[in-house]
C-alpha cells in the first residue's frame, strides 16, 4: 500500500473538489459532522451520505441514502468514511462501481481495511487509512498553531 507523505495527502487536498462523506451526522458536535462543514468551508463540495437521514438537509445539502444514489454529475473525486472498519470493504465497491470520477477512497480515524485499501489502489484510486482531512489539512497548510490547536481562522483552500 501506497505510504502517505506529507506530498501525497497534499495532492489529494489540492486536486480534490467534491467529497461524499458517508455516515455523516446532523449533529453538530459529531466528528463527521464538524468535518463535513469544514471541508464546506474551505471550498470542498460536500455531498452528505447516511441511509438514516435520506432527504434531509445537513450543512445545505441534500442528504443521500448511499453512493450510487448521488448523480453522476455531481463529480465525486473523495469518498470520506466515518464508519466502522466491517463496513468499509461495501462502501468502497459502491464506490468504485457507481462513481465514475472517483480518485481517493479516504478512510477517518480508527478507520482502516487493507484488503479494500488494496482493491482500491489496485483500481488505480489513491487510498489514506486511519487519519482525518481536516487535521491533515490544518497540519499541511499551516492552520495549527502551539500545541496542535486550530486557531479558528478559515481561509482559503490552496
Amino acid at each position: 500500500m501506497t505510504a502517505c507523505s506529507d506530498e501525497y495527502l497534499k495532492d489529494i487536498l489540492r486536486t480534490t473538489r467534491v467529497v461524499a462523506v458517508v455516515g455523516v451526522s446532523p449533529n453538530p458536535v459529531r466528528p463527521s459532522h464538524y468535518v463535513a462543514r469544514y471541508l464546506g468551508l474551505k471550498g470542498y463540495r460536500v455531498i452528505p451520505v447516511n441511509p438514516g437521514h435520506a432527504g434531509q438537509t445537513i450543512l445545505g445539502q441534500t442528504v443521500y441514502p448511499d453512493l450510487a444514489s448521488i448523480p453522476d454529475e455531481a463529480g465525486v473525486d473523495m469518498v470520506d468514511i466515518f464508519r466502522r472498519p466491517d463496513a468499509v470493504p461495501a462502501i468502497v465497491d459502491e464506490a468504485m462501481t457507481h462513481l465514475p470520477r472517483l480518485r481517493t477512497i479516504w478512510m477517518q480515524i480508527g478507520v482502516e481495511h487493507p484488503e479494500a485499501a488494496r482493491k482500491a489502489e489496485a483500481a488505480g484510486l489513491s487510498v489514506v487509512q486511519n487519519r482525518c482531512p481536516k487535521i491533515e489539512y490544518q497540519r499541511l497548510f499551516g492552520e495549527l498553531r502551539m500545541g496542535g490547536f486550530a486557531t479558528g481562522v478559515i481561509s482559503s483552500r490552496l
